[in-house]
């Protein structure tokens, strides 16, 4: 039996695929073997230094639900200015007209090759020397300043790329109708774009939420992360903080994907979804499917 893409594996195949699976997964468990028989050697295990995230509640109360508030605070404001100004950045960037696609594809390429860490430092330069931001909401400013810049240039490429994946006879069949170019992009094209740019819009959103953390470090935002330094510092248990963080951030992202696939799920049930999808790759070189 044989599928589109490739041969169904014959009896050595299948052996040498189970071989390979034990191997990697000895290799797996060596590795997490070692890294746990390290953390115990340095005294990382014991439990005085994980008591603290159950026995007592002040650390969630007073560093990590607030931490995690802060986080979501900055990148709920940044996805919810980045997504529409990345929309329209994406459909100029389709513009029947030169000077627009010229002025809005060198902004777009611009943000997308300075690195966000900078933009966040220009913004808070910026906020300091040009703006009456007191210094307590400084750090946020420039955090979500230098997300939304980052940001909205990456989703307009994810909207660019959403677009052109659709078949031409899409706008041909709009066209044929007498719908204006607008209409087209409004009424036909986008609402069936967005199954497509879906995958690619999620991971920008986990990118955005991770990308907080940045500002934590370098600018001093109460985020997440940022919380690490004050708890370890009052229990001296830094790797447990970080895991415990980490596993956070992974619950919190996974709830963000997870709705996010569901969400795609019931769109792809609608008359007006394609099956075409937008890859990250096309989103790099500027080509759409």
């Amino acid at each position: 039996m044989t599928s589109v893409l490739y041969d169904t594996p014959g009896p050595k195949a299948r052996a040498r695929n189970w071989i390979y699976s034990g191997i990697f997964v000895v290799a797996a468990a060596a590795v997490l073997w070692w890294v746990l028989t390290a953390l115990a050697d340095k005294g990382q295990l014991d439990g005085d230094k994980w008591s603290p995230f159950v026995a007592d509640g002040n650390v969630w109360t007073t560093f990590l639900i607030p931490g995690l508030g802060e986080t979501l605070r900055a990148g709920a404001i940044a996805m919810v200015i980045a997504l529409p100004l990345g929309a329209l950045l994406g459909i100029a960037r389709l513009s029947d007209h030169t000077w627009v696609r010229a002025v809005v594809g060198s902004w777009v390429e611009f943000f997308r090759a300075v690195p966000v860490l900078m933009l966040m430092l220009f913004s808070s330069a910026f906020f300091v020397q040009y703006t009456a931001v007191g210094s307590d909401m400084r750090p946020l400013y420039a955090v979500i300043t230098g997300l939304v810049l980052y940001n909205s240039a990456v989703i307009a490429e994810i909207v660019r790329a959403g677009v052109q994946s659709l078949p031409n006879g899409q706008t041909d069949a709009a066209k044929a109708i007498g719908m204006r170019k607008g209409q087209v992009m409004t009424y036909v094209l986008l609402p069936q774009a967005v199954t497509a740019m879906l995958p690619a819009l999620v991971s920008q959103l986990v990118v955005i939420l991770k990308d907080t953390a940045i500002g934590g470090a370098v600018l001093g935002l109460a985020e997440l992360l940022s919380m690490n330094r004050q708890i370890s510092a009052n229990y001296s248990n830094t790797i447990p903080t970080l895991v415990v963080i980490a596993l956070i951030y992974i619950v919190v992202n996974f709830a963000l994907t997870t709705f996010a696939a569901w969400l795609e799920g019931r769109l792809r049930k609608s008359k007006r979804t394609t099956d075409a999808t937008v890859a990250l790759s096309e989103i790099e070189t500027g080509e759409a499917a």
